[in-house]
């Protein structure tokens, strides 16, 4: 038993449930570069609820946006030996049901949007602190961590469910990647500040209502101070800023720059052999452009 609260306090414990579900350049992800015993293999299954001013992309041209949104994330990760480094892998897939009201060149319009979304595969490689380990060098150095440097990559495919006609639509119709760079710096053995910084750069969407829309990208900067307490228990307060994100359509610059931030807690914790309960929540802080809305999400999680 010992081995598996191992491996689910070590993995990234479902942080992606932010990402996926609402808007790649703006997600909370605490633990994000903590490492796992190579072989290590998590299947995660969330809930989320969104209520407030959210839709896939908040850099589309509606206003006073009411969204109620229940998701559903499939996600799987593998801990890998990359070059003599801890590595993860990670696929993520999403399903929603939701009711979006706004309006759009004053007129309200109302969409019920359910289906399947995009999907998101993200590798993290720690270049320093985290070399490839079993689990025996794992608890060695849970229990006197040393400062992790990583990079991450993640890369959101068109999968999910698009239509070239309406505004409001399940998949973005277009790829987008998000280099990223993090650091875990130990305060103690059971306290941990986490930063990263990461830029969202959007392909162009050619079949945005019969014109090609272009997005600026987004740099998103987030911190997190995370409270381990024992084995695949911790907690952490996490926030964001995120800037830029600023729309064309056919070269003519929209008035829709994203300047806001994010506040969130998340809580981690074992349940049977191998299993573990993963709660987290967010609110808008600064909502410049979009983005003004709270988030509940439960994940149960697997760790074999």
């Amino acid at each position: 038993m010992k081995a598996h609260l191992q491996c689910i306090g070590a993995w990234v414990a479902a942080g992606f449930v932010c990402m996926s579900a609402t808007v790649n350049a703006q997600e909370l992800v605490p633990r994000a570069f903590w490492p796992s015993p190579v072989g290590t293999n998590v299947l995660s299954l969330s809930y989320q609820h969104s209520r407030g001013d959210i839709i896939v992309d908040q850099s589309l041209p509606v206003t006073g946006v009411d969204s109620s949104i229940d998701y559903l994330q499939l996600t799987y990760q593998r801990t890998l030996d990359v070059a003599g480094r801890t590595a993860n892998l990670s696929v993520i897939q999403v399903a929603s049901d939701g009711k979006t009201s706004g309006t759009v060149e004053d007129e309200l319009i109302t969409r019920r949007t359910v289906g399947m979304g995009d999907t998101i595969v993200r590798m993290a490689v720690n270049l320093t602190g985290a070399p490839a380990m079993d689990r025996e060098a794992f608890a060695a150095m849970r229990a006197d961590p040393k400062p992790i440097v990583g990079v991450s990559l993640a890369v959101t495919a068109p999968t999910g469910e698009y239509d070239a006609d309406r505004i409001i639509n399940l998949g973005g119709n277009r790829w987008s990647v998000k280099p990223g760079l993090g650091v875990i710096y130990p305060l103690s053995s059971s306290w941990l500040l986490e930063g990263e910084l990461s830029v969202a750069f959007f392909q162009d969407n050619d079949e945005f209502l019969g014109q090609t829309r272009e997005q600026e990208p987004i740099t998103n900067a987030q911190l997190h101070l995370i409270k381990r307490f024992s084995r695949g228990f911790w907690a952490a307060l996490d926030a964001n800023y995120y800037i830029g994100g600023r729309t064309r359509l056919e070269g003519s610059k929209n008035q829709d720059l994203q300047r806001n931030s994010r506040f969130g807690a998340t809580l981690v914790f074992p349940l049977a052999q191998g299993h573990a309960l993963r709660l987290s929540t967010s609110t808008g802080t600064v909502t410049e452009s979009g983005g003004d809305y709270d988030l509940f999400s439960v994940s149960w999680i697997h760790a074999f």
